[in-house]
């Protein structure tokens, strides 16, 4: 699978990443067994970078995602996990055990607390380091800053360069479901990439206003998570979601459009979701949250498969894309 390094940085990622917050127990339960099951699948498909956050499942996605990784060979992938939440125990969660309740017994007994501090960054590091259970963090990315810029610029993207300067993280970045604030940390900072969810996907191509020509412009990357738009692209049909609540009805017939017109080519409307993000030069790869092997089979064997540039000419020719997607 290609791989792409992340702007000035010696960090390398492949074009389809693992996001962990699925195995995490979002939105439902995943068995442990499964959980490693479906990392094992992506390193045989040939992933080599994997996303992480305290935030998912409250510390849980992490230790999986270690578990699972640990006795890889550590320089063969790209790990990623974020800073801006910081997981206090409650009283009793020092004996909890992630086995009394598939990690319901985790939830139960910490609490997110946000902290864009820099004691609160290094003490983020640290913790996840320890739950991981490995030797490094490759990317940190500040997580969901969006009420909290003032300290995110002030505090914690200077202690995220102290740290690559330190060599404890090879690249930094933000991670947001919105395309301002990433832009600003794209002109103002000495990012190397930013994680941009749902806003560069065959139904919003809001990154293309800002965000993407200044990444392309200043040599950042920009990782696009979020491609199915948490539902839509996927499987549009009524009760379908678009950005986790119900996709209004005027989407949905968008979606249907756009599923016509790639089917017509004979490709899915998933391989076209995935593949759409990897048509600017910006986007070093998508991230997608997966929660089965055959999940990350099915994106892995989506991604492979040719899309002719003659479905974002039609997609275009149909006002469904705009002019300057490529």
């Amino acid at each position: 699978m290609r791989r792409n390094r992340l702007g000035n940085s010696a960090v390398e990622v492949t074009e389809l990443s693992f996001g962990a917050a699925a195995i995490g127990n979002l939105f439902s339960a995943v068995e442990p067994a499964q959980a490693t099951a479906a990392v094992n699948a992506a390193w045989d498909e040939g992933i080599r970078y994997f996303d992480t956050a305290p935030h998912y499942g409250l510390g849980l996605s992490e230790r999986r995602l270690g578990q699972a990784l640990r006795g890889r060979p550590r320089d063969s992938y790209t790990l990623s996990t974020k800073v801006g939440r910081v997981l206090d125990p409650q009283p009793g969660g020092a004996a909890a055990s992630e086995e009394l309740s598939e990690g319901f017994a985790v939830r139960n007994t910490h609490r997110r607390r946000w902290d864009f501090s820099a004691a609160g960054v290094r003490r983020s590091i640290e913790d996840s380091l320890e739950r991981l259970g490995l030797d490094r963090i490759d990317i940190a990315y500040l997580h969901d800053p969006d009420d909290h810029a003032e300290a995110a610029f002030r505090e914690a993207y200077p202690e995220l360069e102290k740290l690559r300067a330190q060599g404890v993280v090879g690249a930094i970045g933000a991670g947001m479901n919105q395309t301002a604030m990433l832009t600003r940390f794209v002109r103002d900072t000495d990012v190397d990439v930013v994680l941009c969810a749902g806003r560069f996907t065959l139904l919003d191509q809001s990154a293309l206003t800002g965000l993407l020509p200044e990444a392309a412009a200043r040599g950042r990357s920009v990782v696009v998570g979020g491609v199915f738009n948490s539902g839509l692209l996927a499987d549009p049909r009524p009760g379908a979601t678009y950005d986790y609540a119900a996709a209004p009805p005027d989407l949905l017939d968008r979606a249907l459009r756009l599923k016509d017109v790639a089917e017509a080519h004979g490709v899915p409307l998933r391989a076209a979701a995935l593949h759409y993000p990897l048509t600017h030069p910006a986007v070093a790869g998508v991230l997608v949250g997966t929660r089965s092997p055959e999940e990350v089979r099915d994106a892995a064997a989506l991604l492979r498969g040719p899309v002719p540039d003659a479905l974002w000419d039609d997609l275009r020719a149909e006002g469904l894309l705009t002019e300057n997607g490529l």
